[in-house]
């Protein structure tokens, strides 16, 4: 993992410093809008590159920003495309039906728990709650909160699986991250009167 990244920077590196500086950011945008609806790009990667390539702070900040604006892209594209198609194709399947209807009463601070999970594939949260009938204020403080502990995570703590499961420091900031994004989450719901 840890090769993938250097090569991906090096070429970046060479890229984002032979064009303007706002092709530069928006490179660094664009991959990680793009990886909020294409599941096989690997976010850790984008948020690593992007951090090395714009600093700790502004990294952080611009692949905050860019997963939100995907997952709101891939959320509202769901919605408006393919909600009614999908409850008209799936309104006699019982199974599919109860699954929905746990998906729309969700608790809010169990959306955010689940989002916040650095191994939770965003794109399935997107389409699903793009496909249930959530509201876009839910979705959208949702992912303000989760999406803070994912880029945490992949940023600042490491970038290969084995490697963030194995050290207990990293286990233990992950915790402290999940929990804040816990109490934030429930915080948010009673000022913003979400659920």
């Amino acid at each position: 993992m840890q090769e993938l990244i250097n090569n991906v920077v090096l070429n970046l590196e060479e890229i984002i410093f032979s064009v303007p500086p706002i092709i530069g950011l928006l490179l660094g945008m664009i991959i990680i809008i793009l990886e909020s609806m294409i599941p096989i790009l690997p976010l850790a990667v984008f948020i690593a590159v992007n951090m090395i390539l714009f600093g700790n702070f502004f990294g952080f900040i611009l692949s905050w920003a860019s997963t939100i604006i995907g997952c709101l892209i891939m959320f509202t594209l769901v919605r408006k495309y393919l909600s009614n198609h999908f409850r008209n194709h799936t309104k006699h399947s019982k199974q599919i039906k109860k699954i929905m209807e746990k998906f729309d009463h969700i608790k809010f601070p169990t959306l955010v728990l689940i989002t916040a999970l650095p191994f939770t594939p965003a794109f399935l949260i997107n389409i699903a709650a793009g496909l249930s009938k959530m509201s876009y204020k839910k979705f959208t403080a949702n992912i303000l909160i989760a999406k803070l502990s994912i880029v945490y995570f992949w940023g600042y703590i490491g970038t290969s699986f084995i490697e963030s499961i194995t050290d207990i420091t990293v286990l233990i900031r992950l915790a402290f991250i999940m929990l804040g994004a816990y109490i934030l989450s429930k915080i948010v719901m009673k000022k913003n009167k979400i659920d």
